[in-house]
């Protein structure tokens, strides 16, 4: 009897599979771990988002239900007190309190507060730069020409780095010690730079615009389909 080619090539591919799944077995026996601690981490690592996510919103709750009640006084003096009462593990949490701590007593009059408080977040670096830089600048705005224009005009330069989230803010602030100090060329070609600057808001441009004319010159022709919304 002879034999079939057609069986042989069926029973080598049978005999293949099973070594193959001899084979498999055998892995999944010696790495099969591998993959179970993979789903684990994986599985692991979702819940732990979930609970941060969880967390933070947790926290945002009480951040702002914590100022909302300190606001509900009526005498500013209390809510400056009860603001300032608050303690949060954020340090995000904290500047964002203390700005608003910050506005409360210069509505009180109370200068001296208010520029205390931007002057903590300002020199805070566990702070987002945003922070720190809205509140050198509000600092700096608020203590006006009671500060030297040296010391002023310094404050504003370092606002003024390119990069800077308040840039053009700055730089219309050191335009206006330029007209304080009667450097009105200065001012003028200052005013100038903002309205061409991209970064520039249109109500910048607009304000550096009224300024120049205020002074007697004209504006110069600007390229507006150059400039982007700006900040």
């Amino acid at each position: 009897m002879g034999i079939n080619v057609s069986d042989t090539d069926s029973f080598i591919d049978e005999v293949t599979e099973e070594v193959r799944r001899d084979q498999l077995f055998q892995y999944v026996k010696r790495y099969g771990w591998i993959a179970a601690a993979a789903v684990l981490l994986i599985v692991g690592t979702s819940a732990y988002l979930e609970w941060q996510k969880a967390k933070s919103a947790t926290q945002a709750q009480a951040t702002g239900d914590a100022v909302l009640a300190a606001l509900a006084n009526d005498d500013p003096a209390q809510r400056l007190l009860a603001l300032n009462g608050l303690s949060f593990d954020n340090a995000e949490a904290e500047a964002v309190v203390a700005l608003i701590a910050a506005n409360v007593a210069k509505a009180a009059d109370d200068v001296v507060s208010a520029v205390a408080q931007l002057n903590a977040v300002a020199s805070d670096l566990s702070v987002p730069v945003e922070y720190r830089q809205m509140a050198a600048l509000k600092a700096l705005m608020l203590q006006g020409t009671t500060l030297p224009s040296d010391e002023r005009l310094s404050g504003y330069e370092a606002l003024a780095t390119p990069g800077m989230p308040y840039r053009m803010l700055a730089l219309e602030q050191i335009a206006l010690i330029a007209l304080e100090e009667g450097q009105v060329e200065d001012a003028i070609s200052q005013l100038e730079a903002i309205r061409a600057d991209a970064e520039a808001s249109s109500g910048l441009r607009g304000r550096a615009a009224q300024l120049i004319v205020a002074l007697g010159y004209e504006p110069a022709e600007v390229n507006t389909l150059s400039l982007g919304s700006g900040n």
